[in-house]
């Protein structure tokens, strides 16, 4: 094997995609130039911003706060860390704890809000009831962690949210829109488009980056992995379409690349007329795209069915 394509050095990682073979120090470097240009391309964070690093506890996240508190560290109170506690036993106390002790270590401010305190139930008292229901439990998950993020978001005075989608979770979401016919959410696909349903702005600085890259600087980082997985993780089409297009990859290297590429394409192609539309849920008075939120419908099924307190 032939050295570091940049430098000469002892050979770390071999991008299959691109043939190029990078030493440990250049790969880093790499991630971090790459987080660097998403930004800069996208116009995600401008100078003076306060950014809200959403941060779970895993690879992905705690990377993300890495790498942003390296390009800002001139301005270390630029960035602060939300971390969202859903309440599902076994799992998220550790990753929880992985990202209090990296806030910690760099010195960045964190905050932490749960389920509990924000809708009177934990993740796992929202679904114990799956014998009547036909959402699966990440669309359930999905739909009240984002109106968390934007609860610690506002509680922090944050300009904008990062949040640690990778390539793979970008493509993967392109995919499943159109496998389910949500044509009109490809628009809230485009890296520049600001959803009026979120307080704060939200951003994905390794959009264009492979999660199989984010996990290896993880590593290289000495970053902990959680050794737990999310016992509702394979409930969704989501692990389906990640297998599908992992062998793909596997079977035609830069194939994700190539669907990336195209995505944005047919995204910038999108009228922009045709993204979500406000008006004011008529329960919690937040922007919505109909009468009653999504998150105020979910928590109204969840009180019907599951008796809390008990």
């Amino acid at each position: 094997m032939t050295g570091c394509s940049r430098c000469g050095g002892k050979p770390f990682y071999t991008r299959r995609y691109s043939g190029e073979t990078l030493c440990a120090s250049c790969f880093r470097e790499s991630i971090v130039q790459k987080t660097r240009k998403t930004v800069s391309k996208y116009k995600m964070i401008s100078a003076g911003e306060r950014v809200a690093v959403a941060v779970s506890g895993g690879k992905d996240s705690l990377s993300l706060l890495r790498v942003l508190n390296e390009l800002y560290r001139p301005r270390r109170n630029q960035i602060v860390a939300i971390s969202v506690d859903e309440g599902v036993a076994g799992y998220r106390d550790e990753a929880l704890d992985h990202a209090r002790s990296l806030a910690s270590e760099l010195g960045v401010e964190q905050v932490v809000v749960s389920y509990k305190d924000l809708f009177g139930f934990s993740l796992d008292e929202a679904l114990d009831w799956k014998e009547d229901r036909d959402v699966s439990s990440c669309s359930f998950c999905g739909v009240f962690r984002r109106r968390a993020i934007d609860e610690a978001a506002v509680r922090v005075r944050a300009s904008v949210v990062a949040t640690a989608h990778n390539l793979d979770d970008y493509v993967q979401t392109f995919m499943m829109n159109l496998m389910h016919g949500d044509i009109a959410r490809l628009a809230w696909l485009d890296p520049t488009y600001a959803d009026d349903s979120f307080p704060v702005r939200r951003v994905k600085p390794f959009m264009e980056i492979y999660e199989e890259e984010v996990a290896l600087f993880a590593f290289q980082a000495g970053l902990p992995f959680q050794s737990i997985s999310c016992p509702y993780m394979h409930e969704g089409l989501r692990t389906e379409v990640r297998d599908y297009l992992n062998m793909m990859e596997a079977n035609h290297p830069g194939i994700k690349n190539v669907l990336l590429r195209s995505a944005l394409d047919v995204i910038s192609r999108y009228p922009r007329s045709t993204g979500r539309a406000s008006v004011p849920c008529s329960n919690c008075g937040r922007p919505s795209s109909s009468a009653l939120c999504s998150v105020c419908r979910m928590k109204a099924a969840v009180e019907e069915h599951v008796k809390l307190g008990a």
